[in-house]
């Protein structure tokens, strides 16, 4: 057995929280910097009033992933709500936002 690999891979206790809280911070700066992300494309579909240039089956996709992600992460999280579960969430409600826009603007 490679006990210096182990080790290596086991890190300290110190560093790995660290680790993780880093981790937990850069994830919800990304995520929530992508539910501002999806603005442009709303406000395109409202300026040219056309929503036949965006995939109406791939937003709802989202919407489905995004929303799913967001139950199964409250359900193992005892239930209980989080920064991963909000950003979920909301990435979820801008996926429909989205979609109901593309709908508006095909009808």
């Amino acid at each position: 057995m490679n006990t210096t690999r182990t080790s290596c891979l086991r890190g300290s206790a110190s560093s790995t929280g660290t680790y993780l809280a880093a981790l937990t911070w850069l994830f919800t700066l990304f995520n929530s910097v992508r539910v501002l992300a999806y603005l442009p494309t709303l406000l395109a579909i409202y300026a040219n009033g056309d929503g036949s240039q965006h995939s109406l089956l791939t937003w709802v996709t989202w919407v489905g992933a995004n929303g799913t992600m967001a139950a199964w992460l409250y359900e193992h999280n005892g239930r209980r709500l989080n920064r991963a579960i909000a950003v979920n969430a909301c990435n979820s409600l801008m996926c429909l936002a989205t979609s109901i826009l593309i709908i508006v603007y095909r009808l």
